[in-house]
């Protein structure tokens, strides 16, 4: 049984944004040997990223206290891997946390991880983007991420702490069954799963607010 841990911690220092207005991204992440993750406050007006040294550029979108810090599942990373044809290095999507044995599509919302010496709480899916859609350069990238609906996960930060490659990760999970993929898939167009989502008030109240918005429920 492959027990639950980080294989990577990965940063992104600001570099020039070729894909939309905002001056900087950090999408492209590198591997560190650990990250002191906090949280970062609000999205308008905050620190952005949850983990020090990172890097968000597009603050009207990204980074905040729902989306302070972000993991996928190397798993997940190689099985892109096969379909594209192309390796993927651990933090090609931009994520902070590149994990093996944690389920981060399935992974239900309020989900408490705790990390190195950190608690992180599982809050949103990541919605895929321009600047993620230009970082992969793929024609059809946004299209085809969504169809398949690996999200990866966002979480906030509980307990400020220190979290390193080989960390083991514990998970607590909530008695509710709404899942990051149940939101992604409310969130991008399936009104009955964004209706179940809302229903069940198990959404941070941003979020909770910004998924009413686009379904038209307020």
């Amino acid at each position: 049984m492959i027990s639950s841990h980080v294989r990577s911690v990965n940063i992104g220092p600001g570099v020039p944004s070729p894909h939309t207005s905002a001056p900087t991204t950090g999408i492209d992440k590198r591997p560190v040997d650990q990250v002191e993750v906090r949280d970062p406050g609000p999205k308008h007006g905050g620190l952005g990223s949850g983990c020090a040294g990172d890097t968000i550029g597009d603050q009207r979108h990204h980074g905040g206290r729902t989306q302070a810090v972000y993991a996928y599942a190397r798993e997940d990373l190689d099985w892109w891997q096969e379909q594209l044809g192309r390796p993927l290095r651990d933090g090609a999507f931009g994520e902070n946390l590149t994990t093996v044995g944690v389920d981060c599509t399935t992974a239900r919302i309020g989900e408490v991880w705790r990390v190195g010496t950190a608690v992180l709480r599982v809050e949103v899916p990541r919605i895929p983007c321009r600047t993620f859609a230009g970082h992969m350069g793929i024609p059809g990238w946004v299209r085809r991420f969504t169809e398949v609906g690996r999200t990866g996960a966002y979480l906030s930060v509980v307990t400020p702490g220190t979290i390193r490659a080989g960390d083991r990760v514990t998970i607590e999970r909530p008695e509710h069954d709404i899942t990051l993929l149940l939101n992604f898939r409310g969130a991008t167009g399936d009104r009955e799963a964004a209706e179940r989502v809302l229903d069940a008030r198990v959404l941070a109240p941003d979020e909770h607010d910004w998924l009413a918005d686009r379904v038209g429920r307020r």
